[in-house]
């Protein structure tokens, strides 16, 4: 006997597959993470992130605007300084590259799009390290959490909507909401990195930073065997005042997406990173996978794991397909 009720009648037309498609994606959930580079004359192109650049001040708002035209909502800033110290004293400065890139994007795309901004100090040490290091070159929690505050404030001041803390210090929510408060910035919200993984998939970003590593992250970013630890990060960060909470990465850690987003009051972001990208395009380049097919499931597993929003490098193109 054949059943009486097939699934497969649900899939028989690409109409009636669209009409009970329990999963969209949007060009509304998309973030555009994007790199500027201080001094650069011309786009540069980073090797081992294929179509991705370190946009000079001028591309940059050139590709934020043609981002949010597209239907891009949010736009994740992230600055290559010229210069770098042990304390990350050009991601403080208000004239520094990335506050100069925050100032331009908002003044280009006004309340258009979602301004968001890197607040974190790993682009900015000499060392690497999201900290500031203590005099035996741990990362010191407490003094990195007061130029997180910092620097926080003079993103918002630069014009960020956003602020997102990826250094997954303790306590860095409630720093950065009561320095924002302090000064004004009650309106600027907090994307905290709640569940960043110290993970092997971050390499390619580190090229788009030019990043000086000394070691790991392994003493402050969570564990990739853990999962449970992510929603103790989610409650204290919750707690703590964030508006919306993140997972990164996102296609290794869909269990813990899909954990958070069970167990989260505010909207959940999740980043397809550098490396989740790379190995997309360089399979796609050697005729291994369909690209533009296995972009779009990505993207799409992604949401139907719990993500609201989700920070890919692709947005820009994948926002022209959908519109």
């Amino acid at each position: 006997m054949y059943p009486t009720s097939r699934p497969r009648r649900l899939r028989t037309t690409p109409a009636l597959r669209r009409l009970v498609a329990e999963t969209e994606l949007r060009p509304r959930h998309l973030v555009l993470p994007m790199f500027v580079k201080e001094g650069a004359t011309e786009p540069i192109p980073i090797a081992s992130m294929p179509g991705v650049v370190q946009h000079t001040r001028d591309s940059l708002r050139k590709a934020a605007v043609a981002a949010v035209e597209a239907g891009v909502t949010g736009l994740m800033l992230f600055g290559v300084p010229a210069a770098r110290d042990a304390v990350g004293s050009a991601g403080t400065d208000p004239d520094g590259i990335l506050n100069a890139a925050l100032a331009d994007v908002r003044s280009e795309v006004g309340d258009g799009g979602v301004v968001m901004s890197d607040c974190c100090l790993d682009e900015f040490t000499d060392h690497g390290h999201c900290g500031v290091l203590d005099e035996h070159g741990r990362v010191d929690n407490d003094a990195t959490l007061a130029v997180y505050a910092e620097m926080a404030v003079a993103q918002a001041a630069a014009g960020a909507h956003f602020v997102g803390p990826s250094g997954m210090m303790d306590g860095q929510v409630e720093v950065i909401r009561r320095a924002l408060d302090a000064a004004g910035h009650t309106d600027t919200g907090i994307l905290a990195y709640t569940a960043k993984y110290a993970s092997a998939f971050y390499g390619p970003f580190r090229d788009a930073v030019e990043s000086r590593l000394r070691g790991d992250r392994k003493t402050y970013q969570q564990d990739p065997a853990n999962a449970r630890e992510a929603l103790r990060e989610l409650a204290l960060d919750l707690a703590e005042g964030a508006d919306i909470v993140m997972v990164k990465p996102a296609m290794a850690y869909l269990d813990v997406l899909r954990a958070v987003a069970d167990n989260s009051d505010v909207p959940v972001a999740a980043y397809q990173v550098s490396g989740e990208y790379s190995m997309i395009e360089a399979a796609a380049a050697n005729g291994w996978l369909d690209r533009d097919r296995t972009i779009l499931e990505t993207l799409t597993g992604i949401r139907r794991a719990g993500a609201d929003l989700v920070l890919t490098y692709w947005a820009s193109e994948v926002a022209s397909w959908l519109s």
